[in-house]
């Protein structure tokens, strides 16, 4: 599933091809907004709001969530797609570029001022200008049975981390991720690592929490039966999740990780 990081760059990109057109095709493809057509309203900004995106145009606000196989692709008139037509949910044009949302595992329409509708419930953003780690460190003590790296998925505890970013940062703590999270010494490191992390990387093609951005760039996401970079002891693989998060892979070192 993209991060927040992928989710920042995307909305960027979009934001400085569209943000100030008026759009001169506006197809959505999803039940109950099919109907709806923006074109020659005005685009007057594209933001990104922890993994979700924000498109501002006239009077309304589109809002989508790429899941796992979601993306956006701008192309120039004339230029062939990179996935098949069929995915796409929504072709936004103006008269320099064509924006093609596929496969978005979420899109709704709201009025501008019912953003919070969709995104209210989004605890502060790593990557957004309400960036507050004191409110962030709050919402994670406010459950301190719940294991860490299910805390630090909730998006209604900060916005923007996913799995990698999950895994990597337990390891960098040296915290299993089935801690309890009342268990953990010095949490507000946790955020704090976050953030510098998921910051890091907002504007890179390619993410690294090793520092490295050849060979290996994480120390723990994806390399399950390997040895562990700092230890050599065996990587290991499971899944975590509770009645609020489905079961996702995880990844961590038995030595390192305590």
């Amino acid at each position: 599933m993209p991060e927040g990081d992928t989710v920042y760059r995307s909305a960027t990109n979009l934001d400085a091809a569209l943000a100030g057109a008026v759009l001169t095709r506006c197809d959505i493809r999803v039940p109950g907004f099919a109907t709806v057509d923006l074109t020659g309203e005005t685009v007057e900004a594209v933001v990104p709001r922890g993994k979700h995106l924000l498109m501002r145009i006239g009077a309304v606000t589109i809002h989508s969530h790429l899941k796992m196989e979601g993306s956006w692709h701008l192309y120039r008139h004339g230029s062939r797609w990179k996935r098949p037509e069929y995915q796409a949910r929504a072709i936004l044009e103006t008269a320099d570029w064509v924006a093609v949302g596929f496969d978005l595992g979420m899109l709704d329409i709201v009025p501008r001022d019912s953003e919070d509708s969709v995104v209210g419930y989004l605890g502060p953003d790593l990557l957004g200008p309400d960036w507050d780690p004191d409110a962030a460190l709050a919402n994670l003590l406010a459950d301190p049975g719940r294991a860490v790296g299910l805390a630090l998925l909730d998006q209604r505890v900060m916005a923007g981390l996913g799995n990698v970013y999950r895994a990597e940062v337990c390891f960098l703590r040296g915290v299993l991720p089935t801690r309890p999270v009342g268990e953990v010494q010095h949490p507000d490191k946790l955020i704090d690592l976050s953030y510098r992390l998921i910051q890091a990387n907002k504007d890179r093609a390619e993410r690294t929490t090793t520092g490295s951005l050849r060979g290996q760039t994480s120390w723990v996401y994806g390399r399950a039966g390997r040895p562990c970079s700092r230890c050599g002891t065996r990587i290991e693989e499971g899944e975590l999740g509770d009645s609020e998060l489905q079961l996702r892979v995880t990844y961590w070192c038995p030595t390192c990780q305590r």
